[in-house]
């Protein structure tokens, strides 16, 4: 018996490396930390392994470090009830010829059972069908398995549904598998494409047994166990210990224990099952991640084009030409003759029929204009269809821009985020528009000096017409006449008169290419103040919903490549 413990303990010897508990944590944190980053971008249905990750290790490495939980699974009459109760060296799990015999996971513990517990509660084990192996008789036979916790699964290819659910429920959350297999029924495919094959990535916690060797010739045993070595190397379980075992046989199962006992020692087989576990979630959600984004958002032109779509539906360009249209009225008010002045009045401000009043250089409200939130609803005119649809052309645009090179589905979740807000963009860009200092001055210096000139021609040519009534009347009532002075060969008074109206035709045909000229700016100044005003909602809008995607899959990239076991 010492050779064949030799023996086993030698082909041990070597295996897979410790597992930091620091690292595994770090590991563990990675992967929650991705699940927080991608929330509500990826779909809920690629996520469930990773959540259930979380929540079963959690729960595992809050549970008892002193026990490690090794079930016995294999198809039926593998004979993994009889090897159960071989190890325990008492019968536990029932046995017999009629098929399935286990129904339900019996468990038993070696070592005091109120450790294993909390254990056997979390995995679903019930108390009936507990037991302990403890016992004053066996001396220290038992003590170099004491904190082992082993389970007699169900028949995985049991006719009854329920049990290889509960089969599949246990495997998930158990620390080691015993995959027992027998003679007859090794090579089964059930047991390798289902099962077998599915823990590759769990090779450091996976033994393979094979089962009623004594039912074998000695000399087919060595070619059935190469047979079957063959087919674990082709489930990618390379490496994977293998034992021939036999329940009748008192040291048929010695080379098992020893491998038991080695597995307890090194209490490493909880914590090598959840590293199993984050690679396996790892690569189920490598495909989600892909190379470094090559920005962090659309590019300028896409940009561009979004500002010019939002200018659309923002009415910009209606409200430009009223700025134009509202300074050439204002200049025409405060520059123009003064006799006509009121006239003009009577004609409505462009500016104040879309209900922008325009602040002027100082930032103050034209007084003439009620007082009114920038909450309030403008009268820009509604976007016509056209410019809504160049509007969700230029969206597309911008997250077909900032996605790209990104694998499936991050570009859907940068669509669906650019387009997330687009139903406040419309009372967004009425508020941006209303709330933007247009730049139109009330009356800047070079207004009041020419309007000024204006009344002062205005009252000279007054003052003539007066001198000149005055001088009629005077002569029809028969007084004497006034001695007008002369200036050359026209009198003062008409010269008054005819030069102050010439001057005043002279100073507002001087001004009026002026004032267009003076306007086109006010419309440029208002139009680059709107284009930053319009911009602003786009960034807020779409551009920074596209963004918090971007960030969100550099932050699921980082959080993958931490969770990634590095050797």
């Amino acid at each position: 018996m010492t050779g064949i413990v030799g023996r086993v303990r030698g082909a041990l010897r070597g295996g897979p490396a410790r597992v930091d508990p620091d690292r595994l944590i770090t590991r563990l944190d990675a992967v929650r930390d991705f699940l927080t980053v991608v929330d509500g971008h990826l779909p809920d249905e690629r996520l469930v392994p990773a959540h259930t990750l979380v929540e079963r290790a959690g729960t595992r490495l809050a549970l008892s470090r002193d026990h490690t939980l090794v079930a016995l699974a294999g198809a039926t009459g593998s004979g993994k009830s009889s090897l159960f109760n071989a190890l325990a060296r008492l019968d536990l799990s029932p046995v017999g010829v009629r098929r399935p015999t286990t129904g339900v996971a019996h468990a038993c513990v070696w070592g005091q059972l109120d450790g294993a517990t909390r254990l056997l509660d979390w995995v679903g084990v019930l108390p009936r069908h507990r037991f302990i192996r403890e016992s004053a008789l066996d001396g220290d036979d038992e003590s170099g398995l004491h904190g082992l916790v082993l389970l007699d699964l169900p028949d995985f290819d049991s006719v009854q549904r329920t049990h290889r659910l509960e089969v599949d429920r246990l495997l998930g959350l158990v620390d080691q598998v015993v995959w027992v297999v027998d003679p007859q029924k090794y090579a089964d495919r059930l047991v390798h494409t289902a099962y077998l094959r599915e823990f590759h990535r769990h090779r450091d916690v996976t033994l393979v047994v094979l089962n009623q060797a004594d039912r074998l010739p000695a000399a087919e045993l060595p070619r059935v166990l190469d047979d079957l070595r063959r087919l674990l190397d082709a489930d990618g379980l390379t490496g994977v210990p293998l034992l021939a075992t036999t329940a009748v046989d008192p040291d048929g199962t010695t080379a098992l224990r020893t491998a038991l006992e080695d597995t307890v020692a090194e209490r490493q087989a909880a914590l090598r099952r959840l590293s199993g576990d984050i690679d396996t979630v790892v690569e189920r959600l490598a495909d989600l991640v892909g190379p470094e984004p090559a920005g962090t958002g659309p590019d300028d032109a896409a940009t561009r084009g979004l500002t010019g779509a939002l200018a659309g539906v923002a009415g910009v360009p209606a409200v430009t030409a009223a700025v134009e249209q509202a300074y050439r009225h204002r200049a025409a008010g405060a520059t123009g003759w003064p006799v006509v002045r009121g006239w003009r009045r009577l004609r409505p401000d462009p500016l104040r029929r879309l209900h922008l009043p325009g602040p002027d250089a100082a930032g103050e409200k034209d007084p003439d204009e009620p007082a009114q939130s920038l909450l309030a609803a403008t009268s820009v005119p509604d976007p016509t269809a056209a410019q809504r649809s160049a509007l969700g052309l230029a969206v597309r645009a911008v997250a077909d821009r900032a996605g790209a090179g990104l694998p499936a589905p991050w570009p859907a979740a940068v669509t669906s985020a650019a387009r997330s807000r687009l139903g406040d963009v419309p009372d967004a860009l009425d508020r941006a528009v209303a709330g933007t200092d247009l730049g139109v001055p009330q009356r800047p210096v070079w207004w009041r000096l020419v309007g000024g000139l204006q009344w002062l021609v205005t009252l000279t040519a007054l003052a003539g017409l007066a001198w000149l009534v005055l001088g009629y009347a005077l002569r029809a009532l028969g007084l004497p006449e006034l001695e007008n002075p002369m200036v050359g060969e026209v009198p003062l008074p008409t010269l008054l008169l005819l030069g102050g109206l010439l001057a005043g035709l002279l100073l507002a045909l001087v001004t009026r290419p002026v004032v267009r000229w003076a306007a086109r700016r006010a419309r440029v100044r208002a139009e680059k103040r709107l284009a930053a005003s319009v911009a602003g909602v786009g960034e807020e809008y779409v551009l920074v919903p596209a963004r918090e995607v971007l960030a969100a899959y550099a932050g699921a990239r980082e959080a993958l490549r931490t969770a990634t076991r590095t050797t």
